[in-house]
């Protein structure tokens, strides 16, 4: 596999993450004061996306590799380390804040005593990621724009 075509799936896999991430971002603020019991009814159209969940380790594993692959070339291994960097954090603030909220809310079909506060967390948490992932698109598309074939 050239470093052209694990730059194009890494792109591709960022890009694709970004969606679901985006779409987080853009209902917070409809989202983030609405009773209870609406903001439990909402948390329903999520269901499912867990698997998009899975685009995360496999971009982490991309940039990762292509940070090796590009070593020799500095501006765009730092560029794809920085990718691999923001989904790693990405991965840590799932685990940290997201992931918790989740389990104590059982995927938001049950309303424990501080769900206001699991709100928060898991609406903050997925705009923190969202703002990262986008930083990780742009990294690698920078990075893939600036790497040179050693015949060039």
């Amino acid at each position: 596999m050239t470093i052209r075509t694990l730059q194009f799936l890494a792109i591709i896999v960022s890009a694709l993450a970004l969606i679901p991430a985006g779409a987080h971002l853009a209902a917070l603020p409809n989202k983030i004061n609405i009773p209870q019991s609406a903001y439990f009814t909402v948390q329903g159209i999520y269901y499912g996306w867990a698997i998009l969940g899975l685009l995360w380790p496999i971009a982490l594993i991309l940039h990762t590799l292509l940070a090796w692959l590009v070593r020799s070339q500095l501006w765009p291994f730092w560029l794809e380390a920085a990718a691999a960097f923001c989904f790693a954090v990405m991965l840590a603030i799932f685990y940290f804040w997201t992931f918790p909220a989740n389990q104590a809310t059982a995927n938001w079909k049950t309303v424990p005593e501080n769900w206001e506060t699991l709100r928060r967390q898991w609406e903050y948490s997925h705009a923190v990621n969202t703002a990262l992932l986008f930083v990780a698109l742009c990294s690698t598309t920078l990075g893939a724009l600036s790497w040179r074939t050693s015949g060039s």
